[in-house]
């Protein structure tokens, strides 16, 4: 049977509530009048049942049921943690 649930990555940039974090989603679209490609991003709250996600960590999250007003996505996994990030930008 075919999953069809949306995947997205995103940079968690909250982590204050519990079992929630904030998460940015960043994307390119074209402008309608200038054609020119904009980045555009979005704040999604997501399900973080482990509490392991700390501010920083790149993530991968996916579509789910609804869990509360505004949460329906949840971490499927995290990619790198924050402390990755930094290590390989200093080696840039």
């Amino acid at each position: 049977m075919k999953d069809n649930r949306k995947t997205r990555e995103g940079i968690v940039v909250s982590n204050k509530m519990n079992k929630t974090v904030v998460i940015v989603v960043e994307r390119h679209a074209r402008d309608t009048k200038f054609k020119k490609i904009v980045l555009q991003a979005k704040k999604i709250k997501a399900h973080d049942e482990k509490n392991e996600c700390k501010i920083g960590d790149l993530v991968q999250i996916i579509e789910t049921r609804p869990i509360s007003k505004e949460k329906c996505w949840r971490v499927q996994k995290v990619i790198s943690s924050a402390g990755a990030l930094d290590v390989e930008k200093a080696s840039v």
